[in-house]
């Protein structure tokens, strides 16, 4: 449920990015490209990003944890900004998804994605209920 989630918060947060035409961030629909596939299409893009962000991000920060010492955790946002620019070099061999015009707006792109994703990550994360002494 988690991953579902996680998919649909990342999809609206794509779809946020490229609304904002200066980052060069675009969605290329399935064929006709109407609504709704633009819709999976987002969908479909999400869904790889989370799984890059997963496996290969967790490797890519394990391996970079002395440059994120280093640098105060500002690697960070290159690292997201690399994972963003794998997920649409991965989906460009479909000839549909993301493409992403310059590496350094593709950084800015995932910082507004983390943005989003920490504001709907503190919306929608479970409340722990207080226990009640009688």
């Amino acid at each position: 449920m988690r991953f579902i989630i996680r998919v649909i918060v990342n999809a609206f947060a794509l779809w946020v990015v490229t609304l904002i035409p200066v980052l060069q961030v675009t969605i290329t629909a399935f064929p006709p490209a109407e609504t709704l596939q633009l819709v999976l299409t987002l969908l479909a893009v999400a869904a790889i990003f989370a799984l890059v962000n997963t496996i290969i991000g967790t490797i890519v920060k394990i391996v970079a944890f002395p440059l994120y010492i280093i640098t105060f955790g500002l690697i960070g946002f290159v690292i997201n900004g690399f994972l963003l620019w794998l997920t649409a070099w991965i989906t460009s061999g479909f000839g549909w998804g993301l493409s992403v015009g310059h590496f350094w707006w593709g950084v800015v792109a995932a910082l507004i994605i983390s943005i989003i994703n920490g504001i709907f990550g503190f919306i929608l994360r479970p409340q722990n209920k207080r226990s009640r002494r009688d």
